[in-house]
C-alpha cells in the first residue's frame, strides 16, 4: 500500500515537472530569427543557404520541441549595424523572437549582440571573424560557433612562414573584422620570426584592387595576405592573377577564403592557395552524407557557415528539449555542459566565454590535375588541436571567465 502511495505521488511529481517545463516555453513556440547579408558581398559565403541550411535542422527536429512549434524568421542585415540592431530590436521587443541566429559583418554583430544583451536573449554568431565577440565584448548572451581571427592566423600565418614567408604585406578591409584578423596575423608572423614590413587598408566593399595590388608588388614583400573575404577576396585574388604577384616570386596568402569564393575563382586561378577552415563537405562520410543533402537543397556545396549554422541550431533545440526551457540563460548553460559530436566537429565544447572550440583544418587548394570534380577543391594539410586552434583563456579579459579551463 505504501509501495502504491510513493508510486502514485511519484506520477503526481512528474506531471507536475513536465507540465512546468511546457510552461516554460514561452507561447508554445520557439522562434528563432536568422540575419544576414543575404544580397551583398557575403551573400554566398552565408547568405540565404545558411537560412536553407537552418530550415533542414529544424526540419531535422521535426518542426517541433516537445509541444512547441518551432517558427523562423529572416532578414537581410545589407551589412549595416543600424538595421541590424533595429531588426534585432523588433524581433525581441514585439515578435517574440527566442534566439537570433546567422550573422557575418562583424560590426553588425557586436551591434546586435548588444540588443540581445539588453533583452536578455540568446544569440548564436557563425558567420563572424572578431575575435573578441568572445573576449572583451563577450557577454552571458551570446555564444561565437565556427571561427575568428585567432585560429585563422594560428593556422596560415604560420604555415606561410615556416614554408620561407618571412617578410609580409598585409592588405585588410577597413572594419573591425579585419583589423583583428591583422592584429591577429602579425603577431604571429612576428613570433614565428617573420615580419610585417607594410600594412594597407581598403575601403568595404572595394570593386577595383588595382593600386593595392601594385602597391603590394612595390613591397617586395616575400608574402601577400589578405585580410578580406567574400567579393573582396575574389576581386583581390583575380587583381594579383592579372599582374602576375605569383609569378614575380611573391607568395599570396588569403587569411579568410570560402569554399564558394575558391569555386568562384577555380582551381586554376587558386590552386596552391593555403587556408584554415573549421570543416569540408569532403572530409568525412558524416561531413559528406550531409552537403549531399543540402546539395539536393541548394544546388551548392556548403561552407563551413553553413555547416555551423545547422550544427548549432540543433545543439540549441537539443538544449532546449533537454531542459523544457527557452529561457536564455537555462539554455546556454545547457548548451555549455554538452558535447557537440556531429556532422560538424568531434569533442567540440563551448567554453565559459562563449566559444565554441574544436578542432580546425589547414588546408590546400588542389591543382587542376589533383581536383576530380567541379567542387573537389581542397586537400586537408594538417590538423590544428582545438587548445592550438583557438585564444586560451588564460589569455582572455571576458569578464566570465573564473578559470582557465
Amino acid at each position: 500500500m505504501i509501495n502504491m502511495k510513493k508510486s502514485f505521488l511519484a506520477m503526481i511529481l512528474s506531471a507536475v515537472i513536465v507540465s512546468d517545463a511546457q510552461a516554460e516555453i514561452s507561447d508554445d513556440i520557439v522562434k528563432i530569427g536568422y540575419l544576414a547579408d543575404m544580397s551583398g558581398t557575403y551573400r554566398d559565403l552565408v547568405g540565404p543557404n545558411g537560412l536553407a541550411a537552418l530550415e533542414m535542422a529544424v526540419d531535422d527536429f521535426g518542426g517541433k520541441v516537445g509541444m512547441a512549434d518551432i517558427q523562423i524568421v529572416s532578414a537581410d542585415d545589407r551589412n549595416s549595424p543600424d538595421v541590424a540592431s533595429s531588426t534585432v530590436r523588433r524581433w525581441l521587443e514585439n515578435e517574440d523572437v527566442d534566439m537570433v541566429a546567422g550573422f557575418v559583418a562583424s560590426s553588425v554583430s557586436l551591434a546586435a549582440i548588444e540588443v540581445i544583451k539588453e533583452n536578455n536573449k540568446l544569440g548564436i554568431v557563425s558567420g563572424s571573424i572578431a575575435s573578441s565577440i568572445t573576449n572583451e565584448h563577450c557577454s552571458p548572451n551570446h555564444i561565437h560557433y565556427v571561427y575568428d581571427t585567432y585560429p585563422l592566423a594560428v593556422g596560415t600565418a604560420r604555415a606561410v612562414v615556416e614554408e620561407g614567408g618571412e617578410s609580409w604585406f598585409i592588405l585588410t578591409v577597413d572594419y573591425s573584422g579585419g583589423h583583428e584578423l591583422e592584429a591577429a596575423v602579425s603577431s604571429v608572423v612576428e613570433a614565428s620570426g617573420g615580419e610585417v614590413i607594410k600594412t594597407l587598408r581598403h575601403p568595404f566593399p572595394t570593386p577595383d584592387f588595382s593600386s593595392f595590388i601594385l602597391q603590394a608588388q612595390a613591397s617586395g614583400a616575400d608574402v601577400v595576405a589578405l585580410a578580406n573575404t567574400g567579393a573582396d577576396a575574389i576581386n583581390a585574388i583575380n587583381t594579383a592573377g592579372e599582374f602576375g604577384l605569383t609569378q614575380s616570386g611573391q607568395k599570396l596568402a588569403a587569411l579568410l577564403l570560402f569554399l564558394t569564393e575558391v569555386h568562384s575563382l577555380g582551381v586554376e586561378t587558386a590552386q596552391g592557395i593555403q587556408l584554415t577552415t573549421g570543416w569540408y563537405w569532403d572530409m568525412n562520410p558524416e561531413a559528406r552524407a550531409w552537403a549531399d543533402r543540402f546539395f539536393e537543397k541548394t544546388g551548392v556545396r556548403p561552407t563551413m557557415v553553413h555547416a555551423g549554422i545547422y550544427s548549432s541550431t540543433i545543439h540549441y533545440l537539443n538544449a532546449v528539449e533537454a531542459t523544457g526551457s527557452d529561457d536564455s540563460q537555462i539554455v546556454r548553460t545547457q548548451m555549455i555542459n554538452t558535447p557537440i559530436n556531429d556532422m560538424f566537429a568531434t569533442n567540440g565544447r563551448i567554453r565559459q566565454d562563449g566559444r565554441m572550440v574544436y578542432d580546425m583544418y589547414l588546408a590546400q587548394v588542389k591543382t587542376p590535375e589533383e581536383s576530380q570534380g567541379e567542387w573537389d577543391l581542397y586537400k586537408i594539410v594538417r590538423t590544428i588541436p582545438a587548445e592550438e586552434a583557438f585564444r586560451p583563456l588564460s589569455n582572455s579579459v571576458c569578464p566570465l571567465v573564473t578559470d582557465n579551463r
